[in-house]
């Protein structure tokens, strides 16, 4: 008796951790079929390269599955989602196959096909909401209702946007600093320069760190903060300026993203680090 439970167990697990696999594969493939060549631009260059790319790599994604009815809906959405994406943004809406037969879209203004773009995601959203919908509604919910979930999340927030304050307030002396200077001046020019796009850097720089330390991983944190200062620390021709703001716009991300993390994980019970 003892024994059958067990093994009960096992194939309960087993074929939880199989449909959990089956659901990554469609997802991330559907993620994955639109984010390439919309990454690559082939929505505006190349629109029959991405919605060829994009169904043939949701192929790819739902072949184990053809036998079922749900992974074909996931196709449809992918290529309800690649056209939508090149008649929104392709700059004369979806083009020609290049034979004397065209097709309805071909002609007719841009914001035309834009609004048939937008009608095409609206459906690629509905059917994707009744293909899925109980599923991520339960999946919501979970998510709602986390404590950790709610913890960590606001931690990182916190961490990533109340530490641009921190860096914004540590580092202002130095940008009135640099706004006094005259204009033309080499150290105000260079300054500037390299405090340019420093905001959105600080974003992410902040977000990485929180995300690595609340995942228990310090040494990868490291390893961020290095690459980051190989890649972005000022040179010695950029001036004292560019060098101070540096050093106290990282220091302040640091604190931000350290105490946040440590806090996160000694409100939930983890170790500090």
């Amino acid at each position: 008796m003892m024994l059958s439970s067990f093994w009960d167990q096992v194939r309960c697990v087993a074929t939880e951790l199989r449909q959990g696999m089956e659901t990554g594969r469609v997802l991330f493939g559907l993620a994955a079929s639109v984010l390439v060549p919309w990454e690559r631009g082939w929505q505006r260059s190349q629109p029959w390269a991405m919605i060829t790319f994009s169904v043939l790599y949701g192929v790819y994604v739902i072949e184990p599955y053809r036998g079922q009815e749900k992974p074909w809906l996931v196709l449809t959405i992918i290529a309800l989602v690649a056209m939508s994406a090149v008649l929104m943004h392709s700059p004369s809406g979806m083009p020609s196959l290049g034979f004397s037969i065209t097709l309805p879209l071909t002609s007719g203004s841009v914001p035309v096909a834009r609004r048939v773009g937008a009608g095409l995601l609206v459906v690629a959203i509905a059917v994707a909401w009744w293909t899925a919908g109980a599923k991520v509604r339960e999946a919501i919910a979970v998510f709602a209702r986390s404590e950790r979930t709610a913890i960590f999340m606001s931690a990182g927030l916190v961490a990533v946007y109340g530490g641009g304050l921190i860096a914004k307030a540590v580092t202002a002396p130095i940008r009135r600093t640099v706004k006094n200077l005259p204009q033309g001046d080499p150290q105000r020019i260079l300054a500037e320069d390299f405090m340019m796009g420093s905001r959105n850097i600080g974003l992410l720089e902040r977000g990485l760190m929180f995300a690595f330390l609340a995942a228990g991983q310090p040494d990868a944190a490291a390893l961020a903060l290095t690459a980051k200062s190989l890649a972005r620390g000022p040179a010695s021709d950029h001036g004292k300026y560019a060098s101070e703001y540096f050093l106290l716009g990282t220091l302040a991300s640091v604190i931000a993203a350290l105490a946040m993390s440590v806090a996160a994980r000694a409100t939930v019970g983890l170790s500090i680090l």
